[in-house]
């Protein structure tokens, strides 16, 4: 393994330094709950934003604090879900009078984190709701999971409803728009390559050189099937049909197109990734209206990528449009 790296231990911890470090004044990390937040959250004008998962997914989500999108998040070690009580101080650190949405990635470790974290904050007082995101059409279970996966789709429903508490909407508003803008979200992935957890230091699954994962998991998690290396173009429509297919997208539908790299995949390759995407659904009638290309939410250093469409219309595309100020300036 050649990474740079310390002790693994403090992998997470350094990271998180080095970004409040890069943001001064508009970030602030607060070690003893391993989270980054919004140096003037809370505001008592909006609803407070907080999203977390497992370090390594990054830039989601620790790099998606600002104004219009995520007000804090709170990570846990690489792979691993946030502990509830991280996660509940982290919601007392930015609960506003008009109370906190919780964003959470359909894992099982991830809900029971912040259900549990969701309980203890509303007995101290605090108005909070919790928004499950699910948006991977690749399997309906898996070891991590009861129900379909969240990923790269996520990205979406952070967007929307912190455009919405951004406006001043009240909670069971911005709720009302993370499940509207979730619902009508898919995604679909493959992996090239697995990847490196730094505690691990060897590839977390083996997969031949000459073979692809359909359908693999933000943590390597198996997918539909394992099969052989094939163009680009046949690899890039199994995506697409999958996710298609699935809600189903139709002829005369307006969509965002997003093409998500999982962290060691070239931005050249991503291009030709979204070039074949666009060309397939614009043949079904489908209008790419916004499109998104590069890393949003990645799985280390595994080379693959995603392919995410939104059904959209004059709300949600309103939502998308409004500005972001982030680390990593996707929005």
């Amino acid at each position: 393994m050649k990474k740079f790296v310390n002790d693994p231990k403090d992998y997470v911890a350094e990271m998180l330094e080095g970004l409040a470090l890069a943001n001064p004044g508009t970030l602030k990390y607060v070690p003893e709950y391993n989270l980054i937040m919004r140096a003037d959250a809370p505001q008592e004008n909006k609803v407070s934003i907080v999203q977390g998962s497992g370090s390594g997914h990054e830039p989601a989500h620790v790099m998606t604090v600002g104004k219009g999108m995520l007000d804090a998040a709170c990570p846990g070690d690489v792979f691993a879900a946030p502990p509830a009580d991280y996660v509940y101080e982290t919601v007392k650190l930015v609960a506003s009078p008009k109370g906190v949405l919780l964003l959470v990635n359909n894992y099982t470790g991830d809900r029971m984190a912040f259900e549990m974290a969701e309980e203890l904050s509303q007995a101290e007082g605090v108005t909070v709701r919790t928004l499950f995101i699910d948006d991977d059409v690749a399997v309906q279970d898996s070891t991590y999971t009861v129900g379909r996966r969240g990923v790269a789709g996520n990205f979406f429903v952070m967007k929307a409803v912190g455009a919405a508490a951004e406006r001043g909407a009240d909670l069971d508003e911005v709720h009302r728009i993370g499940e509207k803008v979730n619902s009508v979200t898919r995604t679909m992935g493959m992996a090239l390559t697995a990847c490196t957890p730094p505690a691990k230091g060897s590839p977390l699954f083996d997969l031949p050189d000459d073979s692809v994962e359909m359908g693999v998991g933000i943590h390597g998690e198996p997918g539909r099937k394992r099969e052989k290396l094939q163009s680009a173009d046949v690899m890039v429509s199994e995506l697409v049909t999958a996710v298609v297919d699935d809600l189903p997208y139709s002829s005369g539908d307006r969509v965002a197109l997003m093409v998500n790299g999982l962290g060691g995949t070239p931005i050249g390759e991503l291009y030709l990734v979204y070039g074949r995407a666009h060309k397939q659904l614009t043949e079904r009638g489908i209008e790419i209206a916004r499109s998104y290309v590069g890393e949003y939410c990645t799985s280390l250093d595994m080379a693959g990528a995603s392919v995410t469409l939104v059904r959209l219309d004059d709300e949600i595309s309103d939502l998308l449009a409004d500005p972001a100020e982030i680390p990593i300036r996707v929005f």
